[in-house]
């Protein structure tokens, strides 16, 4: 039954536009065209653009997608590295209603062309470092339907390429229209970007998202990083994951500047950082690793005021640690692809500033809080959708719900139905609530080790043994044990330089784990990451199997 404020008070578009971050573009060309939006490179090479230059160029790749008849409903693949191109392509593609398939650049050509086939993309734009496993996956697809190939020369790459495409990434600008009458999503819901799970086990899940998450994301991270106007944005989070957090949307919503960089080192990095003035940058806590050491020489040209976000994986409290001394304000952030990168901060307050350094790295290790824009994020049981106990102790899973969670999974119903069983997003995070409210992560759910009946948390002993100061990397997953059904079995990468041995790492473990949680067998050697830094530790996993047989 209708009220006096549902009476003669319409929906119009005088009063009611879709949510999308494109408005955010539009807007820092309108009212700062001549500020730097993108710079790309180093010294008398890099390559500057502002803010009306890259509107016109984003609306001119719009325009030539449309041209070609791409439009609502239709896939734009990208394999890039963090390049002016990648940024354009944020808001390019979607600007003709099309939605952006950002590809991993790490990706071997099998599971690029599954990626291809499945998401039926229209259009392939690949940097030309990356045109040898475009070319594979091109050839290896099982799919009929016919894609173009634009080929993208970088100038600041000085790496053999060899061109694949019928068509160069700046021809294909130029037969757009720099005026192109973009419009707004017809729907907030629309998709606007297709994002692929790692795949860890069998194919990876495509998750789709939509315009008004992607606004309500980019809008968050601004808020939980109190990011000002024409901020220094220092691409070290590959733009592939998860549409760099939804950092290119809140870089243009800030009309700050993008600082490209195509792939991370800590020379790099400190070299931006000084040369640009950066401010801020993202990354998993192997980028922060990087830079706590890095050489001391190198780590005393860190400019003051740098501002970094941590995601990723459970950061360690050693490496919260290190990043306090080297005057770098750390902020811990937590999400997953299927809430559009971050979706959980861990605010600082003032009263923490009074402990010793230890004592506020374990709190800023916490997962913490809900985003600004997110409605809801809490641990709750899975058995009865109820929350856990604000003890500490008491497991459960976090689960989100709200705006900041995708659409689902693309041609995958039963696994969408499933992940947003009960009005929430899973996670498959265990975590616990403390009193104040914030959440720490225990493990994963299949990362939980059970030895003789009892939990063993694999975060819980990995931060032990980052604490020791020979080890780089560390992770620790389950092994098969006769007796005990698992058992602790830790991988460690050293230093370079250090030597240490497995006993003096055990001993180091006993000092502060209660005994059945010491790990049983130690092996020492380079972790196997992803292209974004997580440890794989589904091959550890193997690794650790064939130990035990």
């Amino acid at each position: 039954m209708s009220n006096i404020f549902e009476t003669d008070l319409p929906r119009t578009p005088a009063n009611f536009a879709p949510l999308t971050p494109l408005l955010f573009l539009e807007r820092a060309a309108e009212i700062y065209p001549d500020r730097t939006a993108i710079v790309h490179g180093l010294g008398e090479r890099a390559i500057r653009q502002s803010w009306s230059q890259t509107y016109k160029r984003c609306r001119s790749l719009a325009g030539a997608l449309a041209a070609r008849g791409i439009g609502k409903g239709d896939t734009v693949a990208v394999m890039l590295p963090n390049t002016p191109a990648m940024v354009e392509a944020h808001f390019g593609v979607p600007m003709c209603g099309a939605v952006l398939n950002a590809l991993n650049t790490r990706l071997d050509p099998e599971t690029v062309a599954f990626m291809l086939d499945h998401g039926e993309a229209r259009m392939v734009i690949v940097d030309s470092e990356f045109s040898a496993v475009m070319g594979k996956a091109l050839a290896l697809r099982r799919g009929t339907r016919p894609i173009e190939v634009v080929d993208v020369i970088d100038p600041v790459y000085e790496g053999a390429s060899q061109p694949i495409g019928g068509i160069d990434y700046e021809a294909l600008l130029a037969s757009g229209d720099e005026a192109f009458d973009w419009r707004l999503p017809d729907d907030e819901w629309d998709a606007i970007a297709l994002n692929y799970t790692s795949g860890t086990t069998g194919n990876p899940k495509g998750v789709v998202y939509h315009h008004r998450g992607a606004a309500t994301n980019a809008i968050s991270n601004i808020l939980e990083w109190d990011m000002p106007k024409h901020a220094v944005y220092l691409w070290t989070l590959p733009m592939f994951h998860c549409n760099g957090w939804c950092f290119p949307w809140t870089v243009a919503a800030r009309a700050g500047v993008n600082v490209c960089l195509r792939r991370v080192d800590a020379q790099t990095m400190i070299d931006m950082m000084c040369e640009y003035g950066v401010t801020h940058y993202c990354g998993a806590p192997i980028v922060q690793s990087m830079l706590v050491n890095a050489p001391d020489a190198l780590k005393q040209r860190i400019p003051s005021g740098v501002n970094a976000m941590v995601a990723g994986a459970a950061p360690p409290a050693s490496m919260i640690e290190g990043m306090e001394q080297l005057g770098i304000d750390l902020t811990h952030v937590y999400g997953l692809t299927e809430v559009y990168g971050p979706a959980m901060v861990c605010p600082k307050h003032e009263q923490w500033n009074d402990l010793d350094i230890g004592q506020r790295a374990e709190l800023n290790s916490r997962q913490g809080v809900r985003y600004h824009l997110q409605h809801a994020a809490a641990v709750l049981n899975p058995a009865t959708m109820q929350p856990v106990p604000l003890d500490g102790e008491t497991m459960g899973e976090i689960m989100f719900r709200g705006n900041i969670c995708m659409k689902g999974y693309l041609k995958n119903p039963e696994a969408t139905r499933e992940a947003l069983a009960g009005g929430w997003f899973h996670s498959g995070d265990l975590a616990v609530a403390y009193p104040d409210g914030y959440m720490k992560i225990k493990d994963r759910s299949k990362d939980i080790i059970i030895s003789g009946g009892e939990n063993i948390s694999s975060i819980e002993v990995e931060d032990v043994l980052y604490r020791h100061p020979a080890v780089l990397a560390a992770a620790v997953v389950a092994r098969p044990d006769e007796r005990w059904g698992e058992t602790p079995c830790a991988f460690v990468e050293l230093k370079d330089g250090v030597e240490v041995s497995s006993d003096d790492i055990v001993a180091h473990c006993r000092e502060h784990l209660a005994g059945y949680k010491v790990p049983k067998a130690i092996v020492f050697g380079a972790l196997p990451k992803t292209s974004t830094g997580k440890i794989q530790k589904f091959e550890l996993r193997r690794q650790a199997a064939a130990l035990a047989g």
